[in-house]
């Protein structure tokens, strides 16, 4: 993301927590410095992209950056969260704009320009931040109210979990039919099928070996959406029973 803000010719200062990173990103033409709140000050939109919903608010409520970004500046939340979280920080900056933008893809859609964003806010908000939004996601899109992107993402994540628990039961299957998990994976490919999950994991040559890969980041997103569902009274449903097959005793 730094690489492709910088090539477009943005003045970007980022925040690296050791020397090795700020060195680094200084490589890479960017302003390195070491405190938060430093790195929204005098910001026009600050991007916001740690790893956990906690880290969102240790870095925009306890580092400062909220209280030190001035006034009619953006935020640009990435992680996956709460949308309550999104607007608690909302709440805590009335003069800063929040946009949540949550993202779908890896880095090589970073590099190549084509994460998708899931972003959530007003209009003007939105307008304001696209450009730099456009330098790294394609598609970016706008799918309403501050919080919206958020639950999409949800909604996405969870849909994908789900993905990944029905082909382990298929695999199951697969392997109670006597054919070898590897065939079936290929096989699969290029049929009515093929998923981006079954794509990944034929790629990687199991499922098991996908899941060792991507597992830290799937369950952390499944246990937000199960926390949003229990916070509005709802819950996952089927999607619930396919994400719990990921545990099944089936040799994954």
């Amino acid at each position: 993301m730094v690489a492709r803000l910088v090539a477009a010719g943005h003045d970007v200062r980022v925040l690296g927590r050791t020397p090795e990173n700020r060195g680094e990103l200084e490589r890479l033409g960017a302003h390195a410095v070491a405190d938060p709140a430093e790195t929204g000050r005098r910001a026009d939109i600050v991007v916001l992209c740690v790893f956990t919903e906690q880290q969102v608010r240790e870095v925009c409520l306890d580092g400062g950056l909220l209280s030190a970004m001035p006034p009619g500046s953006a935020l640009v939340v990435h992680t996956t969260a709460s949308p309550n979280t999104i607007d608690a920080l909302a709440a805590h900056a009335e003069r800063v704009d929040v946009v949540d933008a949550a993202v779908s893809g890896g880095p090589h859609d970073v590099a190549a320009g084509r994460l998708t964003l899931f972003v959530g806010g007003a209009d003007d908000a939105v307008t304001r931040v696209r450009p730099v939004l456009d330098c790294y996601g394609d598609p970016v899109l706008h799918v309403g109210p501050r919080g919206s992107g958020q639950k999409v993402k949800l909604v996405n994540n969870a849909l994908f979990a789900g993905h990944i628990g029905l082909l382990v039961e298929a695999v199951g299957l697969s392997e109670r039919l006597g054919v070898p998990e590897s065939t079936l994976l290929r096989a699969l490919s290029h049929g009515s099928a093929a998923s981006r999950v079954l794509s990944l994991a034929a790629a990687g040559g199991s499922i098991a070996s996908f899941i060792e890969v991507a597992g830290e980041f799937v369950n952390k997103d499944v246990s937000v959406a199960r926390g949003i569902a229990q916070e509005i009274g709802t819950e996952l449903g089927a999607l619930d029973d396919a994400i719990n097959a990921i545990g099944a005793p089936n040799g994954v």
